[in-house]
C-alpha cells in the first residue's frame, strides 16, 4: 500500500524501515522524521505523518512483544500513548480546508 504519494514511499519500506531502527536500539524515540531521514527522503506535505505514526507504533507494539525480555508494560505504554493521541486531537484533520486537492 503506499503511504507517501509524494515520495511514493510503500507500508512494507516504512515498516522495514523500522524494524531496522528498532534493531539498532529497541529503547529509541522514533518519529516520522526519523523514518524518512533513514529513507533519504523528507515530509513534502506531511499529510502522511499521522499514518506514519500509527504505523510506528504498530510495528513497535509488535517487535517488543515478539521480544523475550518484554512483556505487558510495553503494549501498556502505548495503549497510553494511543489514548494521549485520541485526547489531544489525532482524529483533528491535517490542517487542510475541506475543499483541498492535490491534483
Amino acid at each position: 500500500m503506499l503511504v507517501c504519494h509524494c515520495n511514493i514511499i510503500t507500508q512494507k519500506e516504512i515498516e522495514a524501515t523500522i524494524i531496522s531502527l528498532l534493531d539498532a536500539d529497541p529503547w529509541q524515540l522514533i518519529v516520522p522524521a526519523k523514518v524518512y531521514h533513514t529513507l533519504k527522503q523528507r515530509g513534502r506535505c506531511c499529510g502522511c505523518f499521522p499514518n506514519v505514526v500509527e504505523t510506528i507504533i504498530r510495528v513497535t507494539e509488535e517487535y517488543h512483544r515478539r521480544s523475550v525480555d518484554t512483556g505487558d508494560e510495553v503494549v501498556t505504554y502505548l495503549d497510553r500513548v494511543r489514548g494521549l493521541r485520541g485526547q489531544f486531537g489525532s482524529n483533528a484533520n491535517e490542517g487542510r480546508s475541506k475543499d483541498h486537492r492535490a491534483a
